[in-house]
């Protein structure tokens, strides 16, 4: 809405209208007594139910109005069909690991951090009392269920969208299951000993967490972690994580499509072409620290802009914290096309079940995993 805002005061052209949705993607096919969107704008906008709702965009690559390496590929790629433009992403976050300073010599790189980095830095730091209870702990990979999930996509468990429900690589889920189980034995003993270390010391928000001395580590986002006010995040500093040199991009990217019923095209294309310059996103970013948006909300649509330029010149000039650290496009890697109901799957079916399965209290089987399947099939189709 800020940015409608601000593109229908930079001309007399036309003016934009927002309509708010939920979830957009969940919004098609389109209701016969409701007006066609010009430009839908959100996540799972590339899933077999959505994507034949958008026209291709190739054509704004034409006579220099958009340019392809402006953009990072992968997140292009993402909204390609077919060797066609359907979709322009507009913002993307990726995970961190945050630590406190005063622990800085403890992690070697500056930029980024391997899951087994993670792993063997953070039993450096456990500590027990005389009764052998643990009185710090570096970092239990069940502290954060999207920690479980984030492991589970950088080792290859390859979730994507099979018709109305999805598929994975069943070996590849396994394997990350036993990393997870092993990682909790080899340094944290057991998952009661995470659990009853967390219910006794990790009861504030994770960047004050880590400037305690009971922890050493802590799961977060781009999003979440720069949503904080930086004047609270003065002793914290942060890792992009990654496995093999890849960096997951979060499932929820946000992108833009003109919908193939758009009564208002030019109108549409104006605005496109306005929110995808460079002076564009510095103007929205500047208004945003004005109005004092930026407190509750992170860069472009809640993320890194898409535009690589905007990332690498004008973000850090409003935000310090990233200069020296902003995502490289070689390390990115993109997610793979996903369901509508993904965060609804992922939140109900995919969670449990790696929360059940990494425990390491519990022998569960794959059965679990499609039993929970089977009860969100029938409860949503």
């Amino acid at each position: 809405a800020s940015y409608v805002e601000l593109f229908n005061a930079s001309q007399d052209d036309c003016k934009a209208i927002v309509v708010y949705k939920e979830n957009p993607s969940e919004s098609f096919p389109i209701a016969k007594d409701e007006t066609p969107p010009d430009i839908v704008i959100g996540p799972w906008l590339k899933n077999e139910t959505v994507r034949k709702n958008f026209i291709s965009l190739d054509y704004l690559f034409g006579n220099m109005q958009l340019q392809r390496q402006s953009f990072y590929p992968q997140l292009l790629e993402i909204g390609n069909i077919n060797d066609r433009q359907y979709l322009l992403p507009i913002s993307f976050n990726i995970p961190a690991i945050i630590f406190s300073k005063k622990n800085k010599e403890l992690i070697k790189d500056s930029y980024i951090l391997s899951l087994d980095e993670i792993k063997e830095i953070s039993a450096t730091y456990n500590k027990k009392n005389k009764s052998k209870i643990f009185t710090a702990m570096g970092f239990a990979p069940r502290w954060n269920s999207e920690f479980l999930y984030t492991v589970a996509k950088l080792q290859g468990s390859n979730f994507h969208e099979q018709g109305k429900s999805f598929s994975w690589d069943k070996v590849a889920l396994e394997e990350s299951i036993n990393y997870l189980k092993d990682w909790t034995i080899t340094n944290n003993e057991s998952t009661t000993a995470e659990e009853d270390f967390s219910f006794k010391y990790l009861y504030m928000p994770e960047y004050k967490l880590v400037s305690t001395n009971n922890c050493l580590f802590a799961y977060t986002t781009s999003e979440k972690l720069f949503s904080i006010p930086e004047e609270k995040l003065g002793d914290v500093e942060y890792r992009w994580i990654h496995y093999n040199n890849k960096i997951p991009i979060e499932d929820e990217i946000i992108s833009l499509g003109v919908h193939k019923k758009s009564k208002n095209i030019d109108n549409a294309e104006s605005f496109i072409l306005w929110l995808m310059k460079e002076e564009t996103q510095r103007a929205i970013l500047e208004r945003n620290k004005n109005m004092k948006l930026n407190t509750t909300t992170f860069g472009i649509a809640g993320g890194f802009s898409a535009i690589r330029n905007v990332n690498e010149r004008v973000f850090s000039q409003f935000m310090p914290i990233l200069m020296g650290n902003l995502p490289i496009s070689e390390y990115l890697q993109s997610p793979n096309i996903l369901p509508a109901h993904w965060e609804d799957i992922k939140e109900r079916v995919i969670i449990p079940y790696l929360k059940e399965a990494t425990d390491t209290e519990n022998q569960v089987t794959e059965q679990a995993f499609l039993d929970k399947i089977s009860d969100w099939n029938k409860q949503y189709f």
